[in-house]
């Protein structure tokens, strides 16, 4: 089991709070930069630290290099978030962030799409593969 995956279940339960808070107030239809700076102010409310960017070092045949990756929210170095407001999530944005969750060594992740009426209608959980086990 990753040894932050614990953590990161517990946490995603808060944060899902935090996003439907977020979604009661806002309600759909505005960018993804206004959630997502709405849920950093929410999340800060209610004490739990989370960042919008995140350096990784990114190690490549030989050479590695720092780059600032462009993820929503990283929740506590261990839940990362990657906040949408589409019509439909597609299988790209899960690719993306489980592509994300990788380079940061993250055990869990959340696909959060605000353009729902219901926000649990726009939720989807990933885990880093074998985190769990």
């Amino acid at each position: 089991m990753h040894p932050r995956f614990e953590k990161a279940d517990k946490l995603s339960r808060d944060v899902i709070g935090a996003a439907i808070e977020v979604h009661r107030i806002q309600g759909p239809g505005l960018l993804e930069s206004i959630y997502e700076k709405c849920l950093l102010r929410e999340l800060e409310l209610r004490g739990i630290p989370a960042v919008s960017q995140k350096a990784v070092r990114i190690e490549y045949k030989d050479m590695a290099f720092e780059e600032v990756l462009k993820c929503d929210v990283l929740v506590e170095e261990c839940l990362l978030l990657e906040l949408k407001a589409v019509q439909q999530v597609l299988p790209i944005h899960k690719a993306q962030l489980l592509s994300y969750m990788k380079l940061l060594d993250v055990p869990l992740g959340l696909v959060i799409n605000f353009h729902e009426m219901k926000l649990v209608d726009g939720l989807s959980r990933l885990i880093l593969p074998g985190a769990n086990s």
